[in-house]
């Protein structure tokens, strides 16, 4: 499982998986800061990356494309650094895995996690 951390988060997040074992890059290491979403999006698609977000943009690009990857996570909370929901990623990341592979969107709230499975 390899996660691509969108613009919106911080950079932080890379070292937080890290020492967890879980393979992320910060888009701002690999491409345009002020990159479309669309970009990101292909990147993510043809490399096999999930995307880890802060907004609702890639369930959109993912509704219009009716595509089944890139999968992505969104984190609707007021404070999504690592310090703040970092555990409750991993535990979603652990708990919906096999989703995540396979295409969805999972996002994650103050109260709730949802999954949803692709094509939306």
């Amino acid at each position: 499982m390899k996660i691509l951390i969108d613009v919106c988060l911080s950079p932080d997040w890379v070292p937080f998986f890290g020492t967890r074992g879980i393979e992320s890059i910060h888009w701002t290491t690999i491409g345009e800061c002020h990159a479309d979403d669309s970009v990101i999006f292909s990147y993510a698609h043809d490399n096999k990356f999930i995307i880890f977000t802060h907004d609702l943009d890639f369930g959109t690009l993912l509704a219009q494309t009716k595509s089944k990857s890139p999968s992505v996570i969104q984190a609707r909370v007021q404070d999504p650094g690592p310090d703040a929901i970092g555990l409750l990623v991993v535990q979603l990341l652990e708990q919906f895995q096999t989703p995540l592979l396979e295409g969805a969107i999972v996002t994650l709230a103050s109260d709730k996690k949802k999954v949803r499975i692709l094509p939306i």
